[in-house]
Order: structure tokens, then sequence, then C-alpha cells
């Protein structure tokens, strides 16, 4: 959320910033709604004060002249009762609206509508060069029993799967080796619920907008499952105010993720590309309102994953989020792109992020600073490592022409020594 403030005192720089990220949201609707209700909190106010002088003449008055003081008493109540019914209705309208009103990108962002007007950055590593004819990871894990989607669909519809034996514990070695990466990095280990509610997914910018995205219980529980780590992380000092000196604190968590990736029908079906469920690592940030560090920061969670799939021997590169592609709640998005054979080009892999104050003022989460103004946090996350988008670029990209998988030796200590995985194919 952005400040009201700074919304009405500049409402072309919030225009431009909702157009560049092709956004619509009502900012002169947010102007005038903001006059009203200042207009309204002043005229409350003096019909309260004026009450309550009238109150105390009523109690000092002589007994004839009380009946005309409480007859003009009970008038200023029933006025009071219906500019207070109007203060609440533009309340309530002011910050429907506000929720509606993306932040600002920076000037780095570049233009663009789609994903394919983002910007190339960097390319790190070469995509290898295959002497005989590569197969894909549904094609590996059909043929080595790593990958049943047939009997996933049946337990719990499409784009659900189950991994088996090699693949199973590939998972769980790549899973472990992100995590432990960013524990050696200084980062506070955390296992976070994965059910939250919803005023979880308004704080950290996914509701109201993204309600379409996210599974949700029914009727008896105001309770959402979160598509990432890093909703219950950013909001774990919902409604707090932190000492400035504990800050920054930096958290990675590794949890299941949900995502109904609606609006997506007949698009990547097969194998483990786009799915309903997965495992993923997320690194979050909380510090000082400081924008020179957030964007340090930032350097440095995109270099903490991209260490990752140097790590790996995976091909990669980067890109500046275009306005168009941009969230929300984001300032600025750099992903990561890992080369992925089977698609014949890089596949999105990791999405690092930075808000400023945006999910702070939300969620409501503050520091004291050290001149003992309180201000809100900013916050910054990004993923570290995603189960199923891993495992396809690992597997395609280290697979050996008899169909064994080599393992890059970063995971090997993970998978009890072992250098490869899967049976030579006859």
């Amino acid at each position: 959320m952005l400040d009201l403030k700074f919304i009405v005192q500049n409402p072309d720089v919030v225009k431009a910033g909702a157009a560049k990220k092709r956004i619509p949201c009502d900012v002169d609707r947010i102007v005038a709604l903001d006059e009203e209700r200042r207009e309204l909190v002043g005229s409350v106010d003096a019909l309260r004060a004026a009450k309550k002088v009238a109150g105390k003449k009523i109690a000092e008055a002589a007994p004839a002249d009380r009946a005309a003081l409480v007859a003009a008493q009970s008038d200023d109540t029933g006025r009071l009762k219906e500019l207070e019914a109007k203060q609440k209705e533009v309340q309530e309208e002011l910050d429907a609206l506000l929720l509606l009103v993306p932040n600002v990108p920076a000037d780095e962002v570049p233009e663009g509508a789609t994903d394919a007007d983002n910007v190339e950055m960097r390319k790190v590593g070469v995509p290898r060069a295959f002497d005989f004819e590569p197969r894909s990871h549904s094609e590996l894990g059909e043929i080595h029993h790593w990958i049943d989607s047939v009997r996933g669909a049946r337990l719990s519809g499409s784009r659900n799967y189950v991994l088996l034996g090699d693949m199973a514990l590939l998972e769980h070695a790549i899973m472990r080796f992100a995590f432990d990466s960013m524990v050696a990095r200084g980062f506070t280990p955390l296992s976070v619920p994965t059910l939250v509610r919803r005023e979880t997914m308004v704080g950290t910018g996914y509701f109201p907008g993204g309600e379409d995205q996210a599974y949700r219980c029914d009727e008896r529980d105001d309770l959402c499952l979160v598509g990432t780590a890093e909703v219950p992380v950013t909001a774990l000092y919902q409604d707090e105010i932190l000492d400035g000196k504990d800050l920054p604190m930096k958290f990675v968590a590794q949890s299941t993720c949900y995502r109904r990736e609606a609006g997506t029908y007949g698009k990547d079906t097969k194998g483990l590309y786009r799915v309903h469920q997965f495992q993923k690592v997320e690194q979050v940030i909380l510090d000082i309102a400081d924008e020179a560090r957030s964007l340090a920061h930032h350097e440095a969670i995109l270099g903490n994953s991209e260490a990752i799939l140097q790590s790996l021997d995976l091909p990669y590169r980067v890109v500046n989020v275009c306005g168009g592609d941009l969230g929300q709640p984001q300032i600025q998005k750099f992903d990561i792109e890992t080369w992925m054979p089977s698609r014949e080009g890089y596949g999105e892999t990791h999405s690092a992020s930075r808000f400023h104050d945006f999910q702070a003022r939300r969620l409501n989460l503050r520091y004291r600073d050290e001149e003992g103004k309180v201000r809100h946090v900013h916050t910054l996350n990004n993923t570290v490592a995603a189960s199923t988008r891993m495992i396809i670029a690992l597997v395609e990209n280290h697979q050996n022409a008899d169909g064994t998988v080599s393992i890059p030796e970063a995971l090997q200590s993970y998978l009890g020594g072992r250098k490869s995985i899967g049976r030579p194919i006859e």
C-alpha cells in the first residue's frame, strides 16, 4: 500500500506508475475521497465538541431551561450519527481503493506489456551442445519410473504428479542444498504454516486481485494455502514494532507451495513445468527504510540464487522485468531463467523482488529507529530453489546418452555420494 499522503501529493507519479504496470486504479477518486474524509472528520470532531459543551450547559442550566437545551442536543445527536455513518462509508471506500493502487516502479524498470518485453541483463554459462538426441524430463521420468502423472491426476486432478525413487531423492537433495546454502550465508531458518488467514494474503499484496490463483478453505475457516513461503515469513511480525537495532532480519524457509494456475488452460500440460503443488526454498529480508540498502539487498539475494545455479552447472540468464509483467507490490523484479533443453529456451526459475514499504504498510509492520521514530520496514524476497523447475533443468541438462543423469558435485553428498542416477537404457 502506498502512503495516502504520497498519493495525494503526487497523483501524476502514481498514475504514471500504474500505467507503466498496466494496472487500473482510480487515483482521482482517492484524492476526492480523502478530501471528503478530511471535511467529515472536521465536522464530526466539531459536533462532538459542541455536544460536550452542550452537555455541561444542560447540567448547569436551570430546570426551566433544560428542556430546550435537551431538544437541541437531541438534534445534534441525530446529525452526529448521520455524519459518522457517512464518514465510515467514505473511509471504507477509500480503504478498498487504496488496496488496488500499485507500487510505483523504479525508473530502471523497462517499458513493456508482457514477459516478451523483459530485458536481458546477462547470460551465465553456455547451453550444452548434445552429441545425441536429448530426452525431456518427462521422457526420462517415464523410462525410469520417476514421475507418475497418471496416478497423480487420479489422486488430485490434472497438473499433479507423484515423484518416485531417485527423483524423490533428487527433489530432497535440491531443497536441502538450497536451504543449507542460505543458512551458511547467515539466514535464519524457519518452518512456517502454509495455511494463512485472508488478512495475511492482503497484507503481502496477493489479495485483492490474486484470489483466482489461490486455494481457499470453505466457509468454516478464513484460511488460504500459500503459493510461496514469502507470505507467512514476510507477515511474521505483522502489527509489531521491531527494534531497528535488530535489522536487517534475514530468513530462509522451505514450504510446499500451492497454485491454481488459473488462466493457463492448455499451456505446459505435460511434465513438471506448470503444476499445482511443489516445494520451494524462499529467502526474505526485512530491513530499515533505506532505498540504497534495499537495492544492495536486492542485488545480494539475486546473487545468492545465481550462486546456487552456478554450483549446479546450469546455464541461465537474468532479466529485468518490464512494467506490464511486474506485479502490484514490486518496485522492481529480476527474474532468473534457466536453460531447459526440452523447451529449447530459458524457463523462469527464480523471481527476486523489492517492495520498499509497500507490504509493510499493509501489514502494519514497523520498527523504531535510532531517533525513536516509528517507521515501516522495507521487504524483499527471492526464490532460492523451486523443486519442479530445478528438477527439469538438472535432469535435462545433465542427462547422458545412455539415459542416466549425472549429479553435480554440490548435490552428491545429499545422495549418498552417488555421481549419477538411473540405469543405462539398453
